[in-house]
């Protein structure tokens, strides 16, 4: 929790939908108190039932109270519980040392006659104000995910914030974007000392060294927006040298992926990391029509059924409809999963296109590719491990940091992993841009020399769709 360095000491209360987005919260204060209203307790209780992750986390948030009672004097709780006596809390923040205090007596306040106090939100409400009554040298303070309540809060003249500590960063705008604009007199500033060569392979490398080096990341894209059309890959970085690689382009009909050839310059990159076998981790961001699924679906075949890299495509997303729900659907898990695949399927249409073929040639290139390619539901990720598979993970934006940890871990020998997403869709309730699972990995991944991110800002899809998507 992002907190003022103000000395007043504090005591912030905890919705109950803070403890079920982060079951960890309570240790996440640092020297600040936090206090629990007993209908908390009674909305965890009601929650924890259940294979949903709010379960989950309602179940966990109560085992970390329990042990926070077991390990202290049942006489002393009206005292406050000290936090840091469980070894978990020094693990998430060290500098945890505030106390835990239980809501152990009836508190009135008087609420305006429009907020009855029978509902939960308006009971903490109730609880809050007369706690501020109660302690008028401490600083009371509201930690809410939701947002009408901040909202009901703040009316009633109560301080309310939103729940800060799983926020990546402060403004999404920050975001690594995986590529680096190098300015016009670069090679007049770092290649002075430059080495080139060549590998086996016919790739060309570069080993420069100059000060734009120290904001560089592994696998970063490297371009001049000049007529050059140089573009390059960082690919190590050494004491005051880094070793760059010059992308391969596949805007030239001859290095054309399954059909598919880039058109602009971010998707060249995406083609770029996408093909290589030595980056085992993806991230690509874009709005809607940027290629995303289809840059990475033509990749997918072409390691799976050309290279032979990979036993099979797995393909899986988070099922959150746009629209109703439509209920229940029959079958087995990849008839379920497919209403929901409507992407993949499209983009395997225009994949299998051969207009010159006879209809059974395109129906046994269907089959053919359909056999290649699984749909999997998210809800039976866990103890899986994929060997050998080429994993795509759609509409990454609507998971949390812990289910992208899940997934991701589901990762065996010899399997790369594509995060496909579109921050400013999220759909699931709680999470923000700047909170988002798939923000989360982005941010953790950029260091390593095994992933790449890129974001994609064209739209290519075709004029009516970037018009729409500028203009609506």
């Amino acid at each position: 929790m992002s907190q003022d360095q103000s000395a007043e000491q504090k005591l912030f209360i905890l919705d109950t939908n803070v403890l079920m987005h982060d079951p960890a919260s309570l240790f996440r204060f640092q020297e600040h108190d936090i206090y629990i209203p007993m209908i908390v307790l009674e909305e965890l209780d009601h929650s924890k039932k259940g294979l949903s992750d709010v379960a989950r986390n309602a179940r966990q948030a109560s085992r970390f109270l329990d042990e926070l009672i077991q390990h202290a004097d049942i006489h002393a709780i009206s005292n406050g519980i000290p936090l840091n006596q469980l070894q978990y809390a020094s693990r998430i923040d060290e500098k945890c040392c505030g106390r835990l205090f239980f809501q152990v007596r009836r508190m009135d306040s008087v609420l305006p006659e429009s907020l009855p106090g029978d509902l939960p939100d308006n009971s903490i409400l109730a609880t809050m104000l007369a706690l501020s009554e109660e302690q008028p040298e401490t600083q009371v303070v509201l930690v809410s995910k939701d947002i009408n309540m901040r909202i009901k809060a703040s009316v009633l003249g109560i301080r309310a914030e939103d729940y800060h500590s799983d926020q990546v960063l402060d403004d999404i705008n920050l975001l690594y974007s995986g590529a680096f604009e190098l300015p016009l007199d670069f090679w007049e500033t770092h290649g002075s000392k430059m080495d080139s060569w060549q590998d086996p392979l016919g790739r060309t490398f570069y080993r420069v060294s100059g000060p734009l080096l120290k904001d560089w990341y592994p696998n970063q894209f490297l371009y001049l927006p000049d007529e050059s059309n140089f573009e390059a890959i960082v690919r190590s970085k050494e004491s005051g040298s880094a070793v760059i690689e010059l992308a391969r382009d596949y805007r030239n009909p001859q290095h054309a992926v399954w059909g598919i050839q880039a058109r602009n310059r971010e998707q060249n990159f995406a083609f770029n990391v996408l093909l290589d076998p030595e980056i085992d981790f993806v991230t690509l961001l874009g709005i809607a029509g940027t290629g995303k699924t289809l840059l990475t679906l033509a990749a997918g075949l072409a390691m799976t059924l050309e290279q032979k890299i990979y036993r099979e495509i797995v393909m899986t997303r988070e099922t959150i409809p746009l629209g109703e729900d439509i209920g229940f659907l029959p079958g087995t898990e990849e008839e379920k999963m497919t209403p929901w695949m409507g992407a993949l399927l499209d983009n395997l249409e225009l994949l299998s296109n051969h207009e010159n073929g006879s209809a059974w040639e395109r129906q046994a290139t269907n089959t053919l590719l359909l056999n290649r390619v699984k749909m999997r539901s998210l809800n039976f990720m866990r103890g899986r491990t994929f060997l050998n598979r080429f994993i795509i993970l759609d509409e990454a934006q609507n998971l949390t940091s812990k289910q992208m940890k899940t997934l991701i871990t589901r990762a065996g020998p010899g399997s790369k992993i594509v995060c496909l997403g579109n921050i400013a869709q999220i759909d699931t309730p709680y999470l923000t841009g700047t909170t988002s699972g798939l923000t989360y990995v982005v941010d953790r991944f950029k260091d390593w020399p095994h992933a790449a991110h890129i974001t994609l800002k064209r739209g290519e899809r075709s004029r009516l769709a970037d018009y729409a998507a500028d203009s609506l």
